[in-house]
């Protein structure tokens, strides 16, 4: 089949997705893209009668592949972390400086999306990657692959609008337009609003399609830790910044007939991890990772956690009593998240400055003897994302005129003629 041409529907001929998440800090934004792959998987076949195949772009070094749905494979691009520096982000492990590594990271994905010609691509938060390092690559498959859709897909919370508008000045939004067919924004906008808050250039608001929290039918994998119920959890996410909520949890008191399992996250520190182990009182069991953290939370008694996007998405699938517990810096997305989930009854918010082992056990005590309805929420977000696929995907291309990209720069970084 010409894949100049568009996808025919139910003609056996797979139905190509590529997934691109920049991925400096935490494991975030390839998990919400594994969730995407995995509902696309399962639900594209019977919406578009094709199957479905995929890659995923990101740069965790031994993201897990397992936990990939059939069909689907990763391509790692060099790491990258936060740094204090001008930019923000530095090399995670090459001796390399950062114009040549997002150079790299950036051929990488020009070279993989002209060879792997998708149907759909779907580009995590970064609408242009972190220094412009998508942009030849978007705009050379715009121009040599007329049948693809492209979506850049949103959090619910970005940041303050006061941090984000220095990356919008460097991401215009015209070229976005021109760029993206799609804005998806995983959340709800009666809990948060892009479009009102100020997070989002207006002239892009016609792009936005809110698809509701990525919450209900995630994937769960084979448990490999089941504590003794009833029990408490607390995740910090990745766990390179957890180290504080650890340790005041890994001391607080656990409730009388309950066990607490502890997970620190696969990037905290060794250091710091056997620190919260020395921590923890009697009934506290601390572990590194866990593989079902979406199982773990939906059959506790009562979950502690920071207030990351996948973390809050999976507990708020559940009617476990939630307290968050977000970062505030450098960025407030957290802080935004969990002060408007407060503010609607569908989780508790202790801030870093009141953060304590005695807060934490106050907390508890009061938790594990009631539920919480989350049911007025948006929380479909997976079914509609498979049904806004499926849309965009019979959509014929062939309709619509290529768009012409006048000549734009990003940080230095050339466009590809």
């Amino acid at each position: 089949m010409d894949h100049r041409t568009s996808h025919v529907p139910g003609s056996g001929t797979p139905l190509r997705a590529l997934f691109y998440s920049h991925d400096s800090q935490g494991l975030g934004h390839f998990r919400r893209n594994r969730a995407l792959a995995h509902t696309l998987s399962q639900r594209l076949p019977v919406l578009t009668g094709s199957p479905v195949t995929g890659l995923l772009l990101n740069g965790v070094a031994g993201a897990a592949a397992r936990s990939l749905p059939a069909g689907f494979d990763v391509v790692t691009l060099p790491a990258i972390g936060k740094t204090a520096g001008r930019r923000g982000y530095g090399p995670r492990h090459l001796d390399l400086g950062m114009d040549a590594v997002l150079s790299v990271r950036g051929e990488i994905v020009r070279a993989t999306g002209l060879a792997f010609r998708p149907d759909l691509v779907v580009v995590d938060r970064h609408a242009l990657g972190v220094g412009g390092e998508l942009l030849a690559g978007l705009q050379a498959m715009r121009r040599e692959l007329p049948q693809t859709r492209f979506v850049l897909g949103l959090r619910d919370v970005l940041d303050a609008p006061e941090a984000v508008e220095s990356e919008w000045r460097q991401t215009p939004a015209d070229l976005v337009a021109q760029i993206y067919d799609e804005i998806w924004v995983y959340g709800d906008p009666a809990v948060h609003d892009l479009r009102r808050s100020g997070e989002l250039p207006p002239e892009l608001a016609p792009l936005v399609r809110y698809q509701g929290f990525l919450a209900h039918g995630r994937a769960e994998e084979p448990t490999d830790v089941e504590p003794d119920r009833p029990y408490l959890v607390t995740t910090a996410g990745g766990g390179s910044d957890g180290t504080r909520l650890c340790l005041a949890a890994a001391r607080a008191r656990v409730p009388a007939g309950h066990r607490h399992l502890l997970v620190t996250g696969p990037q905290m520190s060794d250091a710091d991890h056997r620190s919260v182990e020395r921590e923890a009182v009697r009934g506290t069991q601390v572990v590194r990772s866990v593989h079902d953290a979406a199982g773990l939370i939906r059959r506790a008694a009562a979950s502690v956690s920071m207030a990351g996007y996948n973390t809050v998405a999976e507990t708020l699938a559940t009617d476990v009593p939630a307290l968050l517990v977000p970062r505030e810096r450098p960025r407030t997305e957290q802080l935004i998240r969990a002060a408007a989930l407060a503010r609607v009854g569908a989780a508790d918010l202790l801030r870093e400055g009141d953060l304590t082992e005695t807060a934490i056990s106050r907390w508890w005590a009061d938790a594990v003897a009631r539920r919480v309805d989350r049911g007025a929420l948006d929380l479909g977000g997976l079914r509609t994302v498979a049904t806004s696929a499926a849309e965009l995907v019979r959509t014929s291309p062939a309709l619509a005129p290529v768009p012409s990209f006048a000549p734009a720069r990003v940080e230095g970084l050339p466009v590809a003629v």
